[in-house]
């Protein structure tokens, strides 16, 4: 019989890892058995420390602390995970002991390490399958229950479908089985950082999760993770739900919404255009109604004139409509432009009922204002207040028969939630509002009058515009009416007592 070298034998044909390092840790010798189970060659170990080869870093600190315990008792034995080269994680049962030299000081500690995974998912399964077997198999949803070195432990049906894979294939394989290769890495740190401090949430929150099924096929998904304390130790229960048709009707809505946005867009550029393009031969309809009413081309009889006036309030009741429906546009496409200003609202209400007092007259209506002493200032879109109190009045006037139209400026202290405010109440004796129509006041296109015996003009855009500038310079709009009495509409601006920045007009201003 040749001569063989037992000793060198046995460490290099046993299957599990002998290891020999230094007191600090270096690795002096790497058998056979230790590639297989780490995946190092004895090249790529030695002279590296285990901490730096094998042990996470969460973990390192336990590892120092058993390399203490060796040196100071003689040996050690537990059981614990480790890493190997690939990254995966592997529970392994461990067995050190110092060698001491003829000084009776350690020289160096052996080490002897076997993989103990498939053992250890063996007894978790039978653990939870023994505790939770026949709950887990009646969820909807697809349950994978993991140990904390991510082996799967337990797979309902529901996940054997999800997945693609035969009953009883999935426990003892990593989770990376389940996830797409560009994910893996990155979820063996995430699994190490939940495993330290294990707690019942959502996954992934923010970004988006997928599954790898058995055939190679990647699919949405979203997960819920619970932590599952057993006296082997913590295990993770993920419920997982396939997102793919919710993925799929997202993607519809959102396309949806673009072509909305083009339409909407498409809108807005038509009525713009449109406006526009109507708005130059409805001047030019009454500049020449007007020059033919003054009779500067010549006399015209009483029915010429009637008819003429009736084409001229038609142009003017259009270009009014023209006008509304360009603001309203430029409004919903975000292309007004405010200027904050510092003006007096008692000087901007008199223009405005000096404007209305040939209208109030005419119908034989009794036009008054009434004002505060007191200072009034407002810092805010001096345009878009006079357009709503414009509005408020034409409204007041066109809907009073008999009686008067009552303009009132005040000013409200309010509270600490509402803050000091300029009120302009326009306040008339007309027709009124019923209580329940009160709700469809700011509606577009829309008058409490309707149908085919509508007794008053207009086209229900006034207040609905009037709402929409009180929203953009931080106004409010608010009205009280009682049927067949009168109403009254208050328009509340924020009180400006000090001086407000007055940017440069820009270009696309509602003006």
């Amino acid at each position: 019989m040749r001569d063989i070298d037992f000793g060198k034998l046995i460490l290099d044909e046993t299957p599990d890892a002998v290891i020999v390092t230094a007191t600090d840790g270096a690795v002096l010798y790497w058998t056979r058995g230790a590639e297989s189970v780490f995946g190092y060659t004895a090249q790529e170990a030695l002279g590296r420390t285990l901490g730096e080869l094998i042990v996470p870093p969460a973990m390192r600190d336990s590892e120092r602390a058993i390399m203490f315990d060796t040196l100071a008792n003689g040996s050690a034995n537990y059981e614990s995970m480790r890493r190997t080269k690939a990254g995966a994680l592997i529970y392994i049962d461990s067995s050190s002991k110092a060698v001491r030299g003829i000084d009776g000081r350690p020289d160096c500690i052996l080490w002897t390490k076997k993989d103990v995974t498939p053992l250890r998912v063996m007894r978790d399964a039978a653990l939870v399958g023994a505790r939770f077997g026949t709950l887990l198999a009646s969820m909807p949803d697809a349950i994978i229950m993991a140990n904390a070195a991510g082996r799967i432990v337990l797979a309902n049906r529901q996940a054997d479908e999800l997945f693609g894979y035969p009953s009883g294939e999935l426990p003892g394989q990593p989770l990376e089985v389940l996830i797409p290769e560009r994910y893996r890495r990155a979820h063996v740190g995430h699994m190490m950082a939940y495993s330290l401090a294990p707690s019942q949430r959502p996954m992934g929150i923010g970004r988006e999760l997928y599954g790898l099924r058995r055939s190679g096929e990647e699919f949405p998904v979203e997960i819920s993770l619970s932590p599952l304390a057993t006296e082997e130790g913590t295990l993770v229960m993920s419920a997982i739900r396939d997102m793919s048709e919710r993925k799929r009707i997202e993607r519809a809505l959102q396309e949806k919404n673009a072509e909305l946005a083009d339409a909407s867009l498409a809108k807005d550029r038509f009525l713009s255009s449109m406006s526009h393009e109507l708005r130059t031969p409805l001047n030019a309809i009454i500049g020449f109604t007007g020059t033919l009413l003054m009779r500067l081309p010549g006399p015209v009889n009483e029915e010429q004139e009637r008819q003429l006036r009736t084409i001229q309030s038609s142009a003017r009741h259009l270009l009014s409509l023209i006008n509304d429906i360009l603001d309203i546009t430029k409004i919903a496409s975000g292309k007004v432009d405010l200027k904050r200003e510092l003006f007096d609202c008692r000087r901007l209400v008199r223009d405005v009922v000096d404007m209305f007092a040939p209208m109030a007259q005419a119908k034989g209506l009794a036009l008054h204002v009434r004002q505060t002493d007191r200072d009034v200032t407002v810092c805010t879109d001096q345009r878009a207040v006079q357009q709503i109190v414009i509005n408020l009045m034409n409204n007041a006037i066109k809907f009073t028969e008999r009686g008067e139209v009552r303009v009132e400026i005040d000013i409200d202290e309010g509270g600490k939630d509402d803050g000091t405010a300029v009120l302009i109440d326009v306040i008339d004796t007309g027709i009124g509002i019923e209580r329940d129509k009160l709700g469809l006041l700011f509606k577009p296109f829309m008058q409490i009058d309707q149908g085919n015996t509508r007794q008053f003009e207009g086209t229900g855009l006034g207040l609905h515009l009037s709402e929409r500038l009180a929203s953009l310079i931080g106004a409010r709009i608010a009205v009280r009416s009682e049927f067949g009495r009168g109403s009254v509409f208050t328009l509340r601006l924020p009180y400006a007592l000090e001086q407000c920045e007055v940017p440069e007009p820009q270009a696309g201003a509602l003006r």
